[in-house]
C-alpha cells in the first residue's frame, strides 16, 4: 500500500515541509545574486549557475561555496 503524505504523521510532515521551504529559500537567494552579481565576480557563465539551482540542496550551496568570487 502506497503511502501518502497527508497519512504521515504531522511529526514528519513538518519538517518535510521546513526542509522544502528552506531549499525554495535558498534557491531563490541564489538566483538573485546570481542576477544582481556582475558577470566578473561570478566563476563560469551565470546561465549554468542558475540551471545548477535545479538540483535540490546541491545547487545553492555549491554556488555559494564555490560560484562567487
Amino acid at each position: 500500500m502506497k503511502k501518502e503524505f497527508l497519512d504521515l504523521p504531522t511529526y514528519v510532515r513538518l519538517p518535510v515541509i521546513g526542509l522544502a521551504a528552506a531549499d525554495i529559500a535558498a534557491k531563490i537567494a541564489a538566483v538573485v545574486d546570481i542576477v544582481r552579481r556582475p558577470a566578473a565576480n561570478v566563476r563560469g557563465p551565470k546561465w549554468v549557475w542558475i540551471l545548477a539551482q535545479g538540483i535540490n540542496g546541491v545547487g545553492p550551496a555549491a554556488y555559494f561555496l564555490a560560484g562567487r568570487r
